[in-house]
């Protein structure tokens, strides 16, 4: 079967999209806003017509009133409604004194006043006003008769009491407007909705040039973002994008800043590190393939000094392999742990105790201060493991004659353990780096003490598996102290 082969990843163009994020935010708005002026338009025109009707009703309303005193004052002094009973020009006179009678039709009788308007055989239905009559006004008797104005009103919309002696005598009738039919009324419905139509128009056009600058200022980010995250996606970290703004996109724009830079970081760390393993692995397997030589060609002599040498070569290989293979391990989260109650200073005295003939064969002097400390919860073979890695570590890296301070001590949330060594230290400006793999200080702390840098990473992984902590700081001693910290088991009240 032919092994299938990974393809160069290539980001989707969004130019060959049939619409942009930014045209369609913009199509967005302009569909909003021409929703809402259009709803806004047609809810200002009837609004304007009911209003405008409405304070014709109450013009009209305001201008009968005294009109009521006038005819109670006429019905007092002939005590009937006979006076006035068809006589439209003389209750246009009493209606307003000021206005200028209409004058007589043709062939109409003088007897009767200027003649009635009453209501056609068959039942009430609206009838046009004479000339100079106030446009939809009745007035009936006391028993709602019929008296003079427009007959057949029908439900009015206003009634105004003619009252005489606390009696009502009549009463004026009000109706509704109709809709504006003349040619005037017409004409100005039709301007105040032109004028309606070119505001909102105006308004529309600017909305529409605010919200196409407003979707392309809004979605600048995305794009740069876009365009960040396809160099991102084809390797190349050292993209950076500008923080613009003081909101969630540039708080975007931040995060996006941190994740390249981490990710060009783990690059060149793993390029490093990839490099450092070489090289350790090197190391060894020059000195045994020069050995193994020197033995094949008769320069040394299969002595037991000589196989001990490529044995002692042997186990730093196999040492150094081991300590990748436990840090791939941690990395994915496979490290084995059994984790139990147990007291932490117990552990770190039984690999002090382990110690203690090789930290005199170094001369170097041990120094142990163990308090009382709660128990905690924790894997006693890898917690023993990361005390035995900073014990060598600090054996290894103390020069003699020198001491080695192991304390224990505890408060009631925490167990603390600290190693450490007398001169010579390590530079604050290295303190940071101590817990990167292989890394190694330069100087007296260099490869020639022994060691890959792997022990404080791997010391660092288990650390973090027990919900604890590790730090690297300068002693007191004049050396580099290292500090663990473990959450200590709270005891039940």
């Amino acid at each position: 079967m032919e092994a299938t082969r990974s393809r160069p990843y290539r980001p989707p163009d969004p130019v060959h999209a049939m619409f942009r994020l930014w045209q369609r935010l913009f199509l967005a708005f302009a569909l909003l806003s021409t929703l809402a002026l259009a709803g806004f338009a047609i809810w200002q025109q009837q609004g304007f017509r009911r209003g405008f009707s409405g304070y014709l009703d109450e013009v009209a309303l305001e201008r009968l009133q005294p009109a009521t005193v006038r005819l109670a004052a006429a019905w007092a002094e002939h005590g009937h409604w006979d006076f006035l009973r068809g006589d439209t020009r003389r209750f246009l006179q009493l209606l307003d004194p000021d206005a200028r009678p209409p004058p007589r039709p043709p062939g109409v009788p003088s007897a009767a006043g200027g003649g009635s308007i009453a209501p056609p055989a068959g039942g009430p239905r609206f009838v046009p006003p004479p000339p100079g009559l106030p446009a939809h006004v009745e007035l009936v008797d006391a028993e709602g008769r019929h008296v003079v104005g427009m007959a057949g009103i029908g439900r009015a919309a206003h009634e105004l009491a003619v009252v005489v002696d606390a009696r009502t005598v009549g009463t004026l009738r009000l109706a509704e407007l109709p809709q504006p039919r003349g040619d005037a009324e017409l004409a100005f419905a039709r301007d105040q909705f032109n004028r309606a139509l070119v505001a909102a128009v105006a308004v529309l056009g600017g909305a529409m040039l605010l919200a196409f600058a407003l979707a392309r200022w809004l979605l600048a980010p995305v794009r740069a973002l876009a365009s960040g995250t396809r160099a991102l996606a084809a390797g190349e970290y050292s993209r950076r994008i500008e923080r613009t703004r003081r909101d969630e996109l540039g708080a975007l724009a931040d995060d996006f800043n941190h994740l390249a830079a981490t990710l060009e970081q783990h690059r060149e760390a793993r390029r490093r590190w990839g490099a450092d393993i070489a090289h350790e692995l090197r190391t060894p397997l020059s000195v045994l393939r020069g050995e193994i030589q020197a033995l094949q060609d008769g320069v040394r002599a299969p002595t037991a000094a000589a196989l001990a040498s490529l044995n002692a070569e042997c186990d730093r290989l196999g040492g150094l392999v081991e300590d990748l293979y436990q840090l791939a391990l941690a990395d994915v989260g496979a490290l084995e742990y059994r984790f139990e109650e147990l007291d932490a200073a117990e552990i770190v005295r039984e690999s002090l105790a382990a110690h203690r003939h090789a930290f005199a064969d170094a001369g170097i002097e041990v120094e142990a201060d163990f308090a009382p400390a709660p128990p905690v919860r924790a894997d006693a073979r890898r917690l023993g493991q990361l005390v035995d890695n900073l014990l060598a570590n600090a054996r290894r890296h103390t020069d003699a004659p020198g001491r080695v301070r192991v304390a224990v001590s505890a408060s009631a949330e925490q167990v603390r353990v600290v190693v450490e060594d007398s001169p010579p230290g390590v530079p604050a400006a290295a303190l940071p780096h101590l817990f990167d793999r292989l890394y190694r200080v330069d100087g007296s702390r260099s490869r020639a003490a022994g060691g890959a840098g792997l022990g404080l990473a791997i010391g660092q992984a288990i650390a973090h598996a027990h919900a604890g902590s590790i730090d690297a700081s300068a002693s007191t001693l004049g050396g580099l102290r290292i500090e663990l910290v473990l959450p200590a088991i709270r005891s039940s009240p």
